[in-house]
């Protein structure tokens, strides 16, 4: 078997697709990384952000709806909302047509809090894009519609 090299991917020849599908990654876990530690700002952990931005981007939102656009168990989405919940950055309201059924919204603090924290890592990675030449930039908005076409977003999300 062949080697790994320094990304660990093989050194056996990889298709170009295969190659820009495994640069892309790692360029993408990478942001992601520089950008997270924008969060810290916020005193909650990644479960908690990442519910928080579903609630807020696309609620109200059932209890098991977010368990499902989490990738968690129900049992994990109802502690992670508690701790929301008791932060009163959200609220758990029942459903008037079937009362066994939960919804949450944000409150305003919790609203407030999420977009505070995407105005943070904007302003980081626009430092970072500020950084580059106008031609780079340029072809990184070009490149933008493709990368949402690939990603399945919408351009203003």
């Amino acid at each position: 078997m062949p080697a790994p090299n320094a990304r660990g991917r093989a050194a056996a020849a990889i298709d170009p697709t295969t190659e820009l599908a495994d640069r892309l990654h790692s360029a993408a876990i990478h942001l992601l990384r520089r950008l997270r530690r924008e969060d810290d700002a916020s005193g909650l952990g990644a479960p908690q952000l990442s519910a928080l931005s579903v609630i807020v981007f696309g609620g109200p939102i059932t209890l098991g709806a977010l368990a499902r656009a989490e990738q968690v168990r129900p049992p994990t989405i109802t502690k992670l909302i508690a701790a929301l919940e008791q932060q009163g950055l959200v609220e758990r309201t029942a459903d008037l047509a079937d009362r066994r059924v939960v919804h949450v919204s944000a409150t305003a603090r919790g609203a407030r809090l999420l977009l505070e924290g995407r105005k943070r890592r904007v302003a980081a990675l626009s430092a970072s894009l500020a950084r580059l030449s106008k031609r780079d930039r340029a072809l990184l908005a070009g490149a933008l519609p493709i990368l949402e076409r690939v990603t399945g977003q919408d351009a203003h999300d």
